[in-house]
Order: C-alpha cells, then structure tokens, then sequence
C-alpha cells in the first residue's frame, strides 16, 4: 500500500525537472505538481525520474507509475493524471480498468490470431506441426511414413531419371483445414483408391489419428467439425484390403533361392534370403545395425515393433551371408545411396527375382513363407512365433513360457537346414564356399 507523501507543490517546468533530483541520504524523493492534483515526480537514488500519480482510492492511498521524465512530455502526463482522477471519480479503480482493458485486449488478440487460423491454416501446415509434437514418441519408420504420404514430389532420384511421386495425402496439403470436410475426403479417396488402393487405405488410417490430434489442439479444435475421415463413404471407395496368401511352397524353393542368389548387389540377396529364414518383418529387418550381431554368441538384437528390442538366434548359414558382407556403414544391408543409410527400396530387386523364378509373392509373403515352412519339421507354433516377433498369444504362451535363446536356436537352426535341404543347398558351417548342387 503507498503512504501519501505530502510536499510543496510547484509549476513543473523542463528546467526544474532536469534540476530535481534524490535529496542525500534518501531512497527516494518526490516534486509535486501544482496544476494537476496528484501528480508528482519520483526521483530515486539511482538517478531515474519518473511521473507517478498519487491519490486515494475507497479510502486507501494509491500510487501509480505514469512513465520516465525523459519519455512522457510534462503536457501529456498532466494529460494522463486527469484522465487517472476522472476514472477514481467515477467510482472505479484504475488499476482495475487497467487489467480489464488489458485482457479485452488479449481476448481480441486470441481471437483474431484464431480467426487469421481458421481462414489460413491448411492441411499441410497442421500436418508439419503434428508431425514434429509426436515425432518424439514415433519410431524411424513411422515418421518416415507420415513425411512420405505429405511428400510433394517431383524431386530426383538417385538411381533413376524419373522424377519421385507424390504421395498419397499430397493432394490435401494445399487445402485449408477448415474445407477439409467428409465429401473433400471422399473425393481424395475415390481418385487414390483408383490409384493405390492399399495406400490409401493406410494413409486415411494415418489422417484419422492426426485429425483427432486436430480435435484435441487448442488452435485447430475451433476449425475442423468431428473427424471427416471416418466415414463410411470413404471406406467404400477404398474397399477392403485383399487377405494375402502368398507363400513359397517347398517345391519353390530352389527356383526361388537360385533367382535370389543371381542378384548382382549381395547386400539385396542376403537382405531378401534373411526375410525367408526369420520371418521378420522387411522394415525392422532392414535397419539392422552390425552392432546387434554377435557372431560369437551367435545371437542378433532386433528393433522390433512389439517388444522394442528382441534377441534372436543367428542361425551358421545366416552368419556366413552377413559376415560376407561389406561394412560401409553402421547398417548390416547398408545403401550408400539411401538417405537413412539402409535398404529402403527392396522390392524392385525382389520382383525381378520372382518374375525369374516364376513366381508370384509379395515382399511380406516371406514372412507368411517361414511360418509355414516351419511347421514342415513340426516346430511348435510358439517358437516359430517368437523368433518371427508375433505377440504371445494365449495366456500360457503371455503368462508362463519363458524360452531361453538355446531352444529358440535349436529349432531355428532345424529350420535353417531344413529350408537349404528343401532348397538344394550345400551348407556346412566349416566350409567357406557356397556351392549349388544341381
């Protein structure tokens, strides 16, 4: 609470301010006004002048800063203290109308900061921000994912002419936010759906998580209505996906390890060979680093997307693909031309392969391959499925199996011989040269 101070009051002139200053020995010291009621100057022992304005109000003394001497003109802080008395005479406090005035003023700022939003902000740039709050708490690959689905396109590419595409929710990055509506998805899936229907299928599932990110954000809650990307008529454009079944059968085997064995680039056929003999999934497989392969212990740590890190066996003729590889970097299947610095791009080489083995699969068909080929020597399904990375499934298998790797390796290894016997495959650990037997 500020104690009235009471003093001689003067005329204030430029000449007697610039004189005033803090009397000797004092924290403070004040030269008051003669023309205009409370207004006074405070001089304080550090050398600063200011105007203040000093009264009482409901019977309590108030004393408010106007602004230094050298800012405020000696009219213009009358002027201020005038209008300060006409408040206090009016029954209010200024202090009060101060903060009053100060948050209109916010809430007017907010809501033309909202306004400017709601009109402006596009899919694209919502899109950026979403990405960069939950990149933190997203693997590699899946923010590889939701920056690829945005990609505009038309950039080169490091192993062809053609120019990369755009992808799949590209089309929307330009369309405000606010027009984003049921019928403008619908629209965008029934062009993608002719396109790439499996693609659109998973990036519509990638927009309906960001758009309830949308719902839940402070600036963008205001400007979409609901979730335009649930809706049944874009699940009707895109159809449902297609159950894959494809699998090598034992009698493809050769043909298709023969094809696999002639590509030129030996980092591609052990990549591709290693997704037959584990099962693992393509992307976790890829990302290997020669830091996870313990050729001693015959062991690897994979990234996997269900237990984070997962050791698995490394099975002799595995070991003696990777150790036959090149070490250009910390990846396994390295890619000097790749951006991530592994194998991002596989499938061209893989088709290739199928179209010589005369056989039709999907990258992703590997993986249903070594599950089946599995049960050919009666592995049980729970071995097969650990070393694959599949969730335990059944409460004995959540609950009360706890595998050592030794058993894990002891049937994989089955496996392995099982495959390159199926495969006609001469392999034997000692030996340090892979020969087919015709």
């Amino acid at each position: 609470m500020a104690k009235i101070v009471k003093a001689e009051k003067i005329e204030l002139t430029v000449g007697r301010i610039a004189k005033f200053k803090c009397d000797e020995g004092k924290m403070r010291s004040y030269l008051w006004c003669k023309e205009v009621k409370g207004l006074g100057i405070i001089a304080t022992v550090a050398g600063s002048k200011s105007y203040i304005f000093q009264t009482k109000v409901n019977g309590k003394s108030m004393r408010l800063t106007i602004g230094a001497v050298t800012v405020w003109s000696i009219s213009d802080a009358q002027k201020e203290a005038r209008r300060l008395q006409t408040i206090i005479d009016q029954g209010d406090d200024p202090r009060e109308v101060k903060a009053e005035q100060a948050a209109a003023k916010t809430v007017a700022t907010i809501a033309k900061k909202a306004k400017e939003t709601r009109e402006t902000v596009t899919v694209g740039m919502a899109w950026s921000e979403y990405v960069a709050d939950r990149k933190p708490f997203w693997g590699a690959r899946h923010y590889h994912d939701h920056v690829e689905v945005m990609h505009q396109g038309g950039e080169k590419r490091a192993r062809s002419n053609r120019l990369t595409e755009p992808g799949v929710l590209a089309s929307l990055a330009t369309v405000r936010l606010i027009d984003l509506t049921p019928d403008r998805v619908t629209q965008w899936a029934k062009i993608e759906g002719m396109k790439r229907a499996g693609r659109a299928r998973f990036a519509t599932r990638l927009l309906s998580v960001f758009l309830n990110w949308c719902c839940d954000h402070k600036q963008y809650r205001t400007i979409i209505d609901g979730n335009p990307a649930k809706n049944k008529k874009v699940r009707e454009q895109l159809g449902k996906p297609e159950s894959l079944s494809d699998v090598l059968q034992k009698q493809q085997l050769p043909a298709w390890f023969a094809a696999v064995m002639q590509i030129g680039n030996p980092v591609m056929s052990a990549y591709l060979q290693g997704l037959l003999l584990t099962g693992r999934r393509p992307n976790e497989w890829a990302s290997l680093r020669w830091e996870d392969v313990d050729f001693k212990w015959e062991n690897m740590t994979v990234r996997d997307k269900v237990e984070g890190l997962q050791v698995i066996p490394l099975t002799p003729y595995l070991a003696y693909l990777l150790a036959s590889l090149p070490r250009r970097n910390q990846f396994v299947f390295s890619s000097p031309a790749a951006a991530g610095g592994h194998i991002v791009e596989p499938h061209d080489a893989f088709k290739k392969a199928c179209a010589i083995a005369g056989i039709e699969m999907t990258l992703y068909g590997l993986r249903r391959s070594f599950a089946t080929l599995s049960e050919w020597i009666e592995t049980p399904a729970g071995i097969a499925a650990q070393i694959q990375g599949h969730k335990p499934s059944g409460v004995r298998e959540k609950h009360y199996i706890r595998r050592p790797l030794d058993l894990l390796r002891m049937w994989h290894v089955k496996i392995e011989s099982w495959i390159l016997e199926q495969a006609g495959i001469d392999f034997s650990p000692t030996i340090t040269v892979l020969h087919r037997v015709k």
